[in-house]
């Protein structure tokens, strides 16, 4: 995690409005507004990195409702779309959802065919390595 945390860091692009982490407060907040407990490495996950802006995609971040990777939105079009519900979207990638379940594995779910695609990742720091910092 250590590792991955440091590369994203380093990889960060420079924005003209930079992102700001998100507190403990907030995700609580978050969670009541999607009615399900965040697992505990995608609350490191918004925690720590939610601010790096790096690469083509965007993972959700949690501390600006006015931004269109804001999880509570990003939650509620996927599952609008049929992602199941005990599903909590790490990353949108038209037409793909990168989403995490209670214990934390992260599953790849194509809206487009309402099915969910033979990939997973570990948690949400493998996803981050193997597919973040590879995009």
């Amino acid at each position: 995690m250590e590792e991955v945390i440091d590369e994203l860091r380093e990889r960060n692009e420079p924005v003209p409005v930079a992102l700001e982490l998100p507190d403990e407060e907030t995700l609580v907040e978050i969670q009541e507004q999607i009615l399900i407990h965040l697992p505990f490495a995608l609350r490191e996950f918004l925690l720590t990195v939610s601010d790096v802006v790096y690469g083509r995609l965007e993972p959700v971040t949690a501390s600006d409702p006015h931004s269109h990777t804001f999880l509570p939105e990003v939650t509620a079009t996927a599952w609008d779309l049929g992602l199941p519900r005990h599903l909590v979207p790490v990353c949108y990638d038209a037409p793909l959802y990168y989403a995490v379940n209670e214990e934390g594995e992260v599953f790849l779910w194509d809206a487009d065919t309402q099915e969910m695609l033979d990939e997973t990742w570990e948690s949400v720091w493998h996803w981050a390595r193997e597919v973040w910092l590879e995009s």
